[in-house]
């Protein structure tokens, strides 16, 4: 009993609370312990930051991107005085639009027809190709060397002979839109195919796989992110074959309309063209951009899956 009232004795006093503050405020204080534990506050992002991640700013970025080239390339044409002749303004470029808007649709709609038609035939021919090439060794070292140097060839050389085979029209337009979007879907293609790695190929074998299973079941579906990625680049492709033709050997197509407009110095027209075909080969390309992420949403992507 007096040991405890000695050990009591010698506990240091309880903390006078200083003048103005009650006993509830002193316990109502945190510990020193308290404030160690507990979590830092969270740091806030900067706005700039914060607008950038937002879905609705990086959906718009790019129209106001476009936006502003447009903005600079007017303000710099008139704060120049560039003459009509030599550079219009983005202004008459699309009133030009609207004022040959009959022309343009129907020409507009010859060199999509050619570029889709083109761009289908390459995308069959490239995944028959491009699997014989990356199922097997032989067959890649046998043909390699030719793609590569048929892919070397300038396209704009292989329109006259396209011209004395088939004359002027729309086969040679689809037939160059097909020779220049041809090589990404093999290339591309093969590749996928050759990433399954031998390992896996002894793994699937030993468990009664057939190289038949292997190409089917594991080698394809490893191979769609890379043959959607491909169509992306293949189809604005075939839109630059399909109008090199149509500039060269025809006389319909969006190619053709700017060759007759810049004998007439018709330059906001010729532009006019331009932007035409812009606008059609940046649509194709969202097509299958959107195409790819539905297809390959399984896929790990470098984007991080987006």
């Amino acid at each position: 009993m007096s040991t405890t009232s000695n050990a009591a004795s010698t506990r240091p006093p309880a903390a006078a609370p200083a003048s103005g503050e009650t006993a509830a405020d002193t316990a109502a204080k945190p510990t020193r312990a308290a404030t160690a534990s507990a979590p830092p506050a969270r740091k806030r992002r900067p706005m700039l930051k914060r607008v950038a991640d937002h879905k609705g700013a990086k959906r718009a970025a790019p129209w106001v991107t476009t936006l502003g080239l447009f903005v600079v390339w007017e303000l710099a044409v008139r704060g120049f005085d560039v003459p009509q002749s030599v550079l219009p303004t983005a202004s008459e470029s699309f009133a030009a639009i609207w004022t040959y808007r009959d022309a343009i649709w129907m020409h507009a709609a010859q060199t999509l027809f050619t570029t889709v038609v083109g761009f289908a035939v390459a995308v069959v021919f490239g995944l028959v190709l491009g699997a014989l090439v990356g199922s097997s060794r032989t067959i890649y070292d046998a043909l390699n060397p030719m793609l590569i140097g048929f892919n070397s060839v300038p396209k704009v050389a292989v329109v006259p002979i396209l011209v004395m085979w088939f004359g002027i029209g729309t086969v040679p337009a689809i037939l160059t839109a097909f020779l220049i979007s041809f090589f990404p879907i093999v290339v591309n293609v093969a590749t996928g195919l050759a990433t399954l790695e031998p390992e896996l190929r002894d793994v699937l074998r030993s468990l009664g796989a057939t190289r038949r299973d292997i190409l089917m079941k594991v080698g394809f579906p490893r191979a769609m992110p890379f043959f959607f990625a491909s169509l992306k680049i293949a189809i604005t492709l075939a839109f630059v074959g399909s109008v090199l033709s149509e500039t060269v050997a025809s006389d319909l197509g969006v190619g053709y309309l700017m060759i007759s407009a810049s004998s007439k110095f018709n330059m906001p027209l010729l532009f006019a063209g331009l932007l035409v075909i812009a606008a059609m080969g940046i649509a194709m390309y969202e097509l299958f951009n959107q195409i790819e992420r539905r297809s390959t949403r399984w896929a790990t992507r470098g984007s991080g899956g987006q």
